[in-house]
């Protein structure tokens, strides 16, 4: 029998893939505490405990004795067969103690244990969790010294960092790519080349350097192939927000319509989603208002993110709502949604959590709280400081617009 920490390992390894719980397993002479501090591994296994643990599980006693040396292999080739809508945490916890419990297994095993790991995260819309997947799936693309395995492993750390708002991570993994690519003359996809250095324009936009974005998204823009599909929307929704950061909210919402143009919701439903809810923003930012657009594409999404959304997309439809609500002078209306969009606000993004202060502040002048101004200048002159000038315009434009 196994000491600890790996007589716990595998024991909640056999109970989990039986879909079994703690408290299934309770028992005489086993209580939930003391099963779960077997788990684990801070209570050594009495002969008893194991004996009992076994019967409740239909398995021998030897079974806590370590896992065949191609488990790790068959738990990798299970998860392989599960479709998306099959994965879940579940999925992801067997597979985590499985290659956490494998010793004698060789690196491209693991590698390949990583990178499912990776597509469990990233289907569960658990962007921490991806990266720290990541984070191990490019260190043993280094320790392997496969080019091509490290190019594709930086390529997904970009889209993660992205993902989380990380502009100096993804600056660092495109530039890593892109000199792999270079020093062992690779050749990948132009699809991932091109939403590579999509990610990239992201980065520079989020460090201050907007020519250098430009430059690139000018670029992209023209090594596209066609104006249509998944390729080409992302593009031009990139292309918006570089001229959004320009202040351009004309020309941003431009670019917006001919991403809504390149694709419709049987391409890709998530993108179809981001960029009507990217439509929706924008077009509370121009000058005049587009509330009849903004309205439109709202309501084109709202059943579906009801079905298919994340909780960051749910919350920020939430929040686009609020704000609607406030241009449209359903002043009590949206302080009720803003109550809502408080419990969860940690979910939106750092921009969006700087304007949604700026409502806050708003609706809190409208109720006749005296010092909410003088919160909404604080706001303001904080973003100046930040180096964000188009936010900061935006909410300088805010306190003009309150004092009228």
């Amino acid at each position: 029998m196994l000491e600890q920490p790996e007589f716990g390992r595998r024991l909640r390894q056999l109970r989990k893939q039986q879909g079994r719980s703690q408290v299934e397993l309770t028992g005489p002479g086993m209580s939930a505490t003391y099963l779960s501090r077997l788990e684990s591994g801070n209570r050594q296994p009495t002969v008893r405990a194991a004996a009992y643990l076994a019967e409740r599980l239909g398995v021998t006693v030897e079974s806590f004795g370590g896992q065949p040396q191609d488990s790790l292999t068959d738990t990798i080739t299970n998860v392989v067969a599960l479709s998306e809508s099959e994965l879940d945490a579940e999925a992801a916890d067997r597979l985590a103690d499985v290659l956490a419990g494998a010793t004698d297994v060789d690196q491209m095993t693991r590698w390949y244990a990583w990178a499912q790991l990776v597509r469990i995260h990233e289907v569960l819309d658990d962007s921490a969790a991806e990266r720290d997947a990541l984070i191990q799936l490019n260190a043993l693309s280094d320790e392997l010294d496969r080019p091509l395995l490290r190019a594709r492993a930086r390529i997904r750390m970009a889209q993660c960092a992205r993902k989380l708002g990380d502009a100096r991570e993804v600056r660092r993994a495109v530039c890593e790519m892109l000199a792999i690519r270079e020093q062992y003359a690779l050749q990948l996809p132009a699809s991932d080349l091109i939403r590579s250095k999509l990610a990239l324009v992201f980065a520079e936009v989020e460090l201050g350097d907007l020519a250098e974005a430009a430059r690139l998204n000018e670029e992209v823009c023209g090594s596209l192939e066609s104006t249509k599909g998944d390729l080409a929307a992302e593009t031009f929704r990139t292309a918006a927000m570089v001229s959004s950061r320009q202040g351009n909210y004309s020309r941003a919402f431009a670019f917006v319509l001919e991403a809504l143009e390149a694709i419709d919701s049987r391409d890709d439903l998530m993108l179809w989603i981001r960029l009507r809810l990217d439509a929706a923003s924008l077009s509370m930012q121009a000058r005049p208002l587009r509330l009849v657009e903004a309205q439109s594409f709202l309501e084109s999404v709202e059943p579906l993110l009801k079905v298919t959304g994340t909780p960051h997309q749910e919350q920020e439809l939430t929040f686009l709502q609020a704000k609607l609500a406030f241009h449209h002078g359903q002043l009590e209306c949206a302080a009720e949604v803003v109550a809502e969009v408080e419990k969860g606000v940690e979910l939106l993004s750092y921009r969006d959590r700087i304007r949604f202060k700026v409502l806050r502040c708003l609706l809190a002048i409208w109720s006749g709280d005296q010092g909410a101004g003088d919160r909404l200048k604080e706001i303001a002159a904080q973003i100046q400081m930040e180096n964000m000038p188009d936010l900061a315009a935006e909410v300088w434009r805010a306190v003009a617009e309150s004092a009228l």
